[in-house]
């Protein structure tokens, strides 16, 4: 009976103690392929603006013109930080400016294309109640092309006489992403906005061709092939004096800037110097040896 207690009590616990986690999941009003998709293209379309003319001179960016516009903010935000590159000085106020910047916008935003080798779903009259009648799409292959699309340009002009100063051309660029699926497998993903491809959401991994084995950063140069042995440093080596002669002990020196260290290799000893008689001196008389008698 106790063990049975014990036990009753142990499974009472483990009850009381087991619970249920639940996580909520939602989607943004815009999916994040889309914002990525326009702010690349707005980013490709803004580098293109040269602003070199307004350097040094104060302006006012008037963007009444770009209401409307998707991501106003951050074309907005993207013009200001390119007139600062260039050197321009924003004011705040338009009075405080000499001249006015304004910026228009053609098209801003995303164009989708879509292919389908296969049969597309289809509804069909319901001919029995209750019995499904729509038939799901059955794809081969099929593939979904999205672009994004920024147009814009930009003048500006002296606030008090009205007279014009400097315009851009009509500046456009893009960006893409494209997906594609195999046998109702995928989507295989690649585009301006990926790093690299992706197959599902997961990166593919590479697969080295056979012109390719080795990855170009990682060949070994002549340069950077090292010998077995440490090189022999010839003893006569010294750093040589500031501003001072061109030779020592035999070796160039150039007069002025810095010198690099000479590497001596050598498998035999090296051969004794031979020192020149106006050092050595005359040769030391000979003195004859007394025989024994």
């Amino acid at each position: 009976m106790t063990r049975i207690s014990h036990l009753a009590v142990t499974l009472g616990l483990l009850f009381a103690a087991a619970g249920c986690g639940s996580t909520r999941m939602t989607d943004t009003q815009r999916a994040g392929s889309e914002m990525r998709l326009v702010s690349q293209a707005i980013d490709r379309a803004v580098l293109q603006l040269d602003f070199a003319e307004l350097q040094g001179k104060t302006v006012f960016l008037d963007t009444q013109y770009l209401d409307g516009t998707v991501d106003k903010g951050y074309l907005i935000s993207s013009i200001r930080q390119q007139l600062l590159a260039h050197g321009a000085l924003l004011q705040e106020e338009r009075p405080k400016a000499t001249y006015v910047v304004e910026p228009r916008s053609g098209a801003v935003g995303t164009d989708k294309y879509s292919l389908l080798v296969g049969i597309p779903a289809t509804s069909l009259p319901a001919l029995v109640p209750g019995v499904p009648s729509a038939i799901p799409e059955i794809a081969l292959v099929k593939k979904s092309d999205q672009q994004g699309i920024a147009k814009i340009a930009v003048f500006a002009y002296n606030r008090q006489t009205g007279r014009a100063l400097w315009q851009s051309d009509l500046v456009e660029a893009s960006s893409n992403l494209k997906d594609t699926w195999f046998f109702g497998a995928g989507p295989y993903r690649r585009g301006s906005i990926q790093r690299e491809s992706e197959f599902a959401g997961e990166a593919l991994p590479k697969i080295p061709s056979a012109l390719h084995v080795f990855p170009e950063e990682t060949v070994p140069r002549a340069t950077e092939i090292k010998p077995e042995k440490e090189p022999v440093r010839a003893a006569t080596e010294l750093p040589p004096l500031p501003g001072f002669g061109s030779t020592l002990f035999g070796f160039e020196r150039p007069l002025l800037g810095p010198t690099r260290p000479t590497v001596v290799t050598r498998s035999e000893p090296p051969t004794p110097r031979v020192l020149p008689p106006e050092i050595v001196g005359p040769p030391w008389p000979e003195t004859p040896i007394p025989k024994l008698r």
